[in-house]
């Protein structure tokens, strides 16, 4: 867990000292995860991007839910690119591919899925388990489904 908290703080910090010219956004997400387990999310996203065809998100967040009559609360963090190579043509630009994963202290889980507008996210991976104690005594291991919501920043200012 901690070489991928490492791992993006390094990626943060070589990405605002490259020449090359990215623009970053700030985003608060909320959402539904299943994990062989129903949790809801909330966090927040970076979104980089040096042109609108690939771009590169990562965050953080907390994901809430009861596991055998218990309430828990787990970290994760993630990391998307988002892919659409239709250039000059603003409108198809309105969905995404995205390829990604998320890591929490009891599973890791690689997705794909679609976005559409960088807003609303519907991906699906499958989750591999890392603690086989689980949460509350349920392993989280098999199909990983996640319903995103994600609100720019600038929107609420």
């Amino acid at each position: 867990m901690k070489s991928i908290i490492y791992s993006i703080f390094f990626v943060l910090f070589f990405s605002s000292t490259m020449k090359s010219q990215l623009t970053m956004h700030k985003f608060i997400n909320v959402g539904y995860v299943y994990q062989n387990q129903s949790f809801g999310e909330i966090g927040g996203k970076l979104l980089f991007l040096k042109t609108d065809d690939v771009l590169f998100r990562v965050g953080a967040s907390a994901l809430m839910g009861s596991t055998n009559s218990k309430f828990s609360i787990m970290p994760k963090v993630n990391a998307d690119f988002l892919l659409n190579f239709q250039k000059n043509v603003d409108f198809y630009h309105a969905h995404y591919f995205i390829l990604g994963a998320e890591a929490t202290n009891k599973y890791i889980a690689p997705k794909a899925g679609f976005s559409l507008f960088g807003v609303l996210d519907l991906t699906g991976g499958y989750g591999f388990s890392i603690d086989k104690d689980g949460i509350n005594g349920k392993e989280l291991k098999g199909l990983n489904i996640n319903f995103t919501i994600n609100i720019p920043l600038v929107v609420i200012k």
